[in-house]
This record gives C-alpha cells, structure tokens and sequence, in this order.
C-alpha cells in the first residue's frame, strides 16, 4: 500500500494514546519491570521514546528554521540519555514522555507547507523531506507501545499501518543478507516476498503476527511444513 502523510499523521497519533495508556500507572516498580526487549526494563522504552520525540523535535526545528539540527549528537549521546532517562523516579519519566510527546505535537502543527518539503537527515544519514517525520514517529510509538509489554499487542494497531509497516520492515531488510522468506496474510490479501540465500520459505499468518515476525518481536507463525519461521537479523 501508498502510506499517506494524512494516514501517518493518524497513526502517530493514534500510537502516542496507546502508548501513553500503557505508561499511564507505572510506578517505579512497574517501569523496573522487563519489556518485551530483551535487556530492556520498561523504562528503558520509555525514556527511548521521550529521546526520540525530542530528536524528531530537532528535524522539524530544522524544517521551520532551515537551521540544520541533527536528531542525536552522536550515538553515545544517544544511549547515554536512555541511561539517565531509565534511571528517572516514574513521575519524573512520566512527565519527560507527555511533556516531549506534546513538544512534538505542537512544532508540527505550527510548520507549513513549504516546510514540510524541507530537507532533513535522519539518525541513519538519509535524506528526506520532514514529511517523513510523521511515519518515523508513528513506527516509534506504535511499536514501543508493544515493547512496553503491559496490555498492548500487535492485534490492536490499525491493519493499514501494519501493511505499511510491512512494507517497510521489507523494503530495507531487502537491502541486507538474510534467508528468503515468502510472507503470506491471507485474512488481509497481503503478501510480501524476503529476498535472501537459499530457496524461499512460505510462511503465513495474520496481519499482526506477520508484522511482530518482521520487526523482531516474535518468532513468527511456522512456516507451511509446520517448522518455526528463520530467524531474522535485527530490523534498524
């Protein structure tokens, strides 16, 4: 399917409630607790998410004054301010996640057409215009919505954002070794093809199952002769 800039918009907003419904309550306890990542607590997650919105905040700064302004200093800096952010009381993370969610939300409502067409870099050095930032959010949120691993699945994100999230998963793990796998979700008339070494292998599911195979966050369905999916490499 084509993603639209209408239909990112949407599902970074619609990402950001589940995910904020799924902090919502955390005590320090709660945030200690293992996410569906491995290596990483709750608030690893979430003080993940908070750095990225600031981050995307400083692409659409860059987009409204023409000021280049990289999302991360570097990666060290990147990961040191997940550090510090896990290492937050849950009042004090809880209050960085809203308050950079909203921070996002406002500076993107105030960019205008021209804008949006900007030219910016993303974390991973490509060059696109900022009105990619809306998808780049919406795969955030949505995902680590998941990750956060309190009542929150795959099951309950949009079919059209997991098609295009899909598509996406697709698009650049086609750019990296890996086996060759046939996707099938024949609820949603969906189907993607893996490019990789050896014969391919036909597995099939639901939509969501598909999409939590491709991202690395579950071994998959099994595959037609009922033997687990191959195992993928890391997404991003």
């Amino acid at each position: 399917m084509r993603r639209t800039f209408d239909d990112a918009r949407r599902w970074a907003r619609l990402g950001t409630e589940l995910l904020l419904e799924a902090a919502a309550g955390l005590d320090d306890d709660g945030f200690a607790a293992p996410s569906a990542l491995p290596g990483w607590s709750r608030a690893h997650v979430a003080a993940h998410v908070a750095a990225n919105a600031e981050a995307l905040s400083n692409l659409v700064h860059w987009a409204a004054t023409g000021e280049p302004t990289p999302m991360y200093a570097s990666p060290e800096e990147r990961a040191a301010g997940i550090e510090r952010g896990r290492a937050l009381p849950a009042a004090e993370l809880t209050a960085w996640l809203r308050g950079s969610v909203d921070a996002l939300e406002t500076g993107m409502a105030a960019l205008g057409e021209e804008q949006w067409r900007a030219q910016v870099v993303t974390a991973q050095g490509r060059t696109v215009p900022a009105t990619e930032v809306p998808w780049l959010r919406s795969r955030e949120v949505c995902v680590h919505a998941v990750d956060l691993a309190n009542g929150v699945s795959f099951a309950d994100l949009p079919a059209d954002f997991l098609t295009a999230l899909c598509d996406d998963v697709v698009a650049k793990r086609a750019a990296a070794p890996g086996p060759a796998v046939t996707l099938r979700a024949p609820a949603a008339g969906a189907a993607w093809d893996l490019p990789g070494d050896g014969e391919a292998v036909l597995v099939t599911g639901e939509l969501h199952d598909i999409a939590a195979y491709l991202t690395g966050r579950d071994a998959g369905p099994l595959t037609a002769d009922g033997t687990p999916a191959p195992t993928l490499g890391a997404w991003l």
